[in-house]
């Protein structure tokens, strides 16, 4: 299957954020187009192309967008304490708080082509009836927000945002809110407290945010490559977006392979293709060496062998599989590495990432480290596997948010895999010569 470049097609042009080079390369047609048909219309546009969220669970975005109590609009009075949800202000709110190991396709699609995620969430407002959106930023990417920020300022001057937007009568103002770097954050109700002032940690569930999100106001929380993709198919209609992808998960997505390959980076392509197919677009796995196991969405999914390499790169091939697309975070390990040690290391930034509000994940994340490093060091026993698939157990489904199962995921899938690896670590720890791999290099160097 070859690569389909359309939210990176440009992304190599000279000066590729700027305002100029955007409309140069049919910036803000989409909107322009979207201002011509009325907000139900777009949001029907949306729905008959299928666009699924790209940040991870895959929910429908037009269906996500319809939950928004649609009437009376952007001039309902701004009372917060309003019965009627749709007599509240309503909210749109980008989830750029891309912190998902292995996952990096938000940062650079903001860094070099920010406007595409301006114009989407311009057409994304008007359709839901909100006149102020936000982008919740992971504060350290600090070249990134400054990005944003200008690309913001540029679209301001240009019309594209604040007062009557294109004399459409349509109002939008966007805020870039830099967060203050929390895994958690990435759960959309935690982000909204952050959001708020408060600590990010997630809220108990009814009501939804499209009933009572930001500041307790109808909100639409979508992921940045989602919002970016809409432009697209304002311009060019839901067909030419169903033409790529398969039947239930249409369309393009960004790829982003790390790890023992030989080109790692962002490979854009329609969903539905192959490891294989993407390994060969990548240069294939480091010379001298094989696949040992890899993570179709990031450390949040359960691991997958060679025996997936030809399963299809969507929701449905991913679940059949047992797993999760994720953020599509393909994270790639060859025969040099220990497994163990590599869950161990998700392990750690689970439990650290912890927010502590609710008793299995905190306590739980924690005991998951503990005999995990006994793993490592040689002080395990054999029991030690069952007590981490009980832990799991007890922490997997039965937690505030998912980041209980994003925990647990990586252990299970492991022991079910490479049972026979775990047990080699007993009685004197780890077999492997870490000195032959790379993937944990960076992190060693730090500690040191």
């Amino acid at each position: 299957m070859p690569l389909a470049p359309y939210l990176s097609r440009y992304w190599d042009a000279p000066e590729s954020w700027t305002l100029e080079t955007y409309l140069a390369n049919d910036g803000y047609v989409g909107l322009r187009q979207a201002l011509a048909t009325g907000p139900d219309e777009v949001i029907s546009t949306v729905l008959d192309a299928g666009l699924r969220g790209r940040g991870g669970a895959g929910f429908p975005t037009g269906r996500k967008w319809g939950f928004i109590p649609q009437a009376p609009g952007p001039d309902a009075p701004e009372d917060p304490e309003a019965s009627d949800p749709a007599a509240k202000p309503h909210y749109l709110v980008i989830n750029a708080d891309e912190s998902e190991p292995g996952t990096c396709k938000d940062m650079p699609l903001m860094l070099a082509t920010p406007h595409v995620l301006i114009e989407g969430m311009v057409i994304a407002a008007y359709a839901i009836r909100a006149s102020h959106a936000f982008i919740y930023l992971r504060g350290e990417v600090v070249p990134v927000l400054r990005r944003l920020q200008t690309a913001v300022a540029e679209a301001y001057e240009a019309g594209f945002l604040g007062r009557d937007i294109l004399g459409s009568g349509f109002d939008l103002d966007i805020v870039v809110h830099a967060g203050a770097g929390a895994y958690i954050c990435g759960e959309e109700t935690a982000l909204l407290d952050s959001l708020e002032g408060r600590r990010g940690q997630p809220r108990l569930r009814p009501p939804f945010p499209a009933v009572a999100g930001l500041y307790a106001c109808p909100t639409v929380v979508n992921n940045v490559e989602s919002i970016a993709s809409v432009p697209s198919i304002l311009q060019h209609g839901p067909e030419w977006f169903r033409s790529m992808g398969s039947e239930k998960s249409p369309g393009f997505t960004l790829y982003s392979l790390s790890g023992h390959v030989a080109r790692p980076g962002q490979y854009e392509a329609p969903l539905g293709i192959t490891l294989r197919e993407l390994l060969d677009h990548a240069g294939g796995i480091r010379e001298g060496h094989t696949l040992k196991f890899w993570t179709p969405g990031g450390s949040s999914t359960p691991i997958l062998t060679d025996a997936q390499l030809d399963m299809p790169l969507d929701y449905e091939g991913c679940a059949a599989e047992g797993s999760m697309l994720g953020t599509k975070a393909l994270q790639i390990f060859d025969d040099t590495t220990c497994v163990v040690r590599a869950v161990l290391r998700w392990s750690e930034f689970y439990a650290h990432e912890s927010c502590g509000k609710c008793t299995p994940c905190r306590e739980g994340t924690f005991w998951l480290v503990q005999i995990m490093r006994r793993l490592e060091d040689g002080t395990a026993t054999e029991s030690d596997l069952d007590r981490l698939l009980d832990i799991s157990d007890n922490i997997v489904g039965k937690s505030f948010c998912a980041l209980g199962d994003a925990a647990g995921a990586p252990i299970m899938s492991s022991i079910a895999l490479f049972r026979d690896e775990y047990l080699a670590h007993i009685p004197d720890g780890c077999p492997f010569d870490h000195s032959r791999s790379t993937v944990f290099a960076r992190t060693e160097e730090v500690a040191r």
